[in-house]
């Protein structure tokens, strides 16, 4: 059975007359560009522990398959803000699962996708734990409840923003959690 125990966050952006080559320069700037990478759904593994980037990349080979949470928004629109958000969500219990949530963006600062991403996996996390809120309350009164709940341990976010390139070239970003393998 194959169970991440370790991931590691990173972001990118790229900039190219092809949409897909933009694609690919944001993820070579993310310095994920030599994997094959397999999208799966948002689930934190149970006992795993976040790396640096640098510790992550050592444990992986070119060519190889990796398994990823990511966002990506991309533009040829001039000016046009996006961002993508990875967001990530923590159980104080570390033999249960936590969540990551994936969050992409039009018109939105880095700060609010962030926001948006962070919230949205705490809250993930905080229903399937039975912790009783209201969603429309804003983010300060949610994390005031799940502290009291003293059931979500740690969120944080990984997000990158881009206004659109001038002259209409493709500007893609992404953001991303790499799971590692055994």
């Amino acid at each position: 059975m194959y169970v991440p125990k370790r991931l590691f966050f990173t972001k990118g952006v790229g900039t190219h007359r092809e949409k897909l080559a933009s694609f690919e320069l944001a993820l070579r700037d993310a310095r994920i560009a030599c994997y094959n990478l397999v999208r799966v759904s948002s689930i934190f593994p149970p006992n795993c522990e976040e790396v640096s980037i640098d510790q992550g990349l050592k444990q992986l080979q070119p060519g190889q398959i990796v398994h990823v949470v990511i966002s990506e928004a991309a533009t040829a629109e001039p000016n046009r803000l996006i961002a993508a958000s990875v967001g990530v969500a923590i159980p104080r219990d570390r033999n249960t699962f936590g969540y990551l949530s994936e969050h992409h963006a039009y018109g939105q600062t880095a700060k609010l996708a962030a926001d948006y991403a962070e919230d949205l996996a705490a809250e993930m996390l905080a229903t399937v734990l039975g912790v009783e809120f209201n969603p429309d309350s804003s983010w300060d009164e949610k994390r005031e409840i799940w502290k009291i709940a003293d059931v979500i341990y740690k969120t944080k976010e990984v997000t990158q923003s881009a206004v659109g390139n001038k002259d209409g070239l493709w500007t893609t970003v992404v953001a991303a959690a790499i799971l590692l393998p055994e």
